[in-house]
């Protein structure tokens, strides 16, 4: 796994859609990556840009296809409402094969592929997505796609998480790493930092630079508040 850490504005997001354009992985959207409106910016630097690809002695002999997605938080509610849109679409679509076909067995085929896609649908992502909160919506989607071997770019996955969602998915990040899969994360988050064996990039650094948990700013600030909050909030005067 390797962490991307660093302010806003350091290029983060863009290092990681760079990599998604390079490597042609598709949004978690199944949107083209490249028509996605906020990837103009890594679309304008790709060709600035040489992607190598590390020999892996375990798997020279295996050239499956190359399997992951591209990952951004803000992405996440229209990709699920679309996929609740297609699984009534196909519901709908049975309906009227109901009515509109002679009964037989090629209406029997035709209403029985249309129901099969959208179990298949519901089996993957829930009768109602929306139903469950915030935070196990999210969780749920990743574990549901995050399946096989493959290549997985994040772009700030604990946005929506509770201190406790994100400590779920750091056990679940664990599981997919010994698994077979890589992670390329960007992240605010202290416990996300705290993967074990991760390698962590500080992009406030020119070049960025390889640094342990305990140098991280948003580590060392997170301890700093949680020790001593009295000595932080006499600073805040709201009334100025």
């Amino acid at each position: 796994m390797t962490i991307l850490v660093g302010e806003n504005g350091t290029g983060k997001s863009t290092l990681l859609e760079i990599i998604a354009l390079g490597l042609r992985l598709p949004a978690l959207t199944q949107a083209e990556p490249t028509r996605h409106p906020l990837m103009a910016a890594a679309s304008k630097a790709l060709p600035n840009f040489r992607l190598v690809r590390q020999a892996d002695e375990r798997k020279s002999r295996s050239r499956a296809k190359q399997t992951g997605f591209f990952f951004r938080a803000d992405d996440v509610t229209g990709f699920l409402q679309s996929t609740q849109a297609n699984a009534d679409y196909h519901r709908d679509l049975a309906e009227e094969f109901r009515k509109s076909l002679p009964p037989g067995y090629g209406q029997r085929l035709a209403v029985g592929a249309a129901l099969s896609s959208a179990k298949a649908l519901e089996d993957r992502y829930g009768k109602d997505p929306f139903a469950k909160s915030h935070g196990e919506l999210f969780l749920h989607l990743l574990q549901s796609r995050m399946h096989s071997p493959g290549i997985y770019l994040l772009d700030e996955p604990e946005t929506p998480l509770s201190i406790g969602n994100q400590i779920a998915l750091l056990q679940f990040f664990i599981e997919r790493v010994n698994h077979g899969a890589q992670l390329i994360l960007a992240t605010h988050a202290p416990i996300l930092m705290a993967m074990p064996n991760a390698l962590i990039l500080d992009l406030n650094q020119l070049p960025p630079k390889a640094v342990e948990w305990e140098e991280i700013e948003h580590v060392a600030l997170t301890k700093a508040f949680l020790n001593h909050p009295d000595s932080f909030l006499q600073h805040l005067n709201t009334d100025r």
